[in-house]
């Protein structure tokens, strides 16, 4: 180990890893940086999220709730509706959501 060449050439070596792995790690941000990128163009690119909801029962055909967009108790079986037909229906029997109050906010007076 003492002889100078082969010092140089150790040295050498451990140089030529080390900007293998700065190679690496660069592509990994590169990689990230393009991630980060898609995802934040994806939630651009998101449409506006409803103003009122139906929530459709387990069978999938009738409607069983409606609400105030972005409501917290909304199910996943939950479309979104204008305004429109939200107060439709209400109008046709179908309940308010008793949390986000829908009614309230159409200015909807059950009789």
């Amino acid at each position: 180990m003492n002889d100078p060449e082969s010092r140089l050439a150790l040295l050498r070596f451990l140089e030529r890893v080390q900007e293998r792995d700065l190679a690496r790690t660069r592509r990994w941000i590169a990689d990230e940086e393009r991630r980060q990128t898609e995802r934040r163009r994806g939630l651009l690119a998101r449409p506006p999220a409803p103003d009122w909801l139906i929530e459709r029962g387990l069978s999938g055909q009738e409607a069983v709730y409606v609400h105030v967009g972005g409501c917290w108790n909304a199910g996943r079986r939950s479309k979104g509706v204008d305004r429109d037909r939200a107060r439709r229906a209400l109008a046709d029997g179908v309940k308010a959501c008793p949390q986000c109050r829908p009614d309230t906010e159409l200015g909807f007076v059950d009789g």
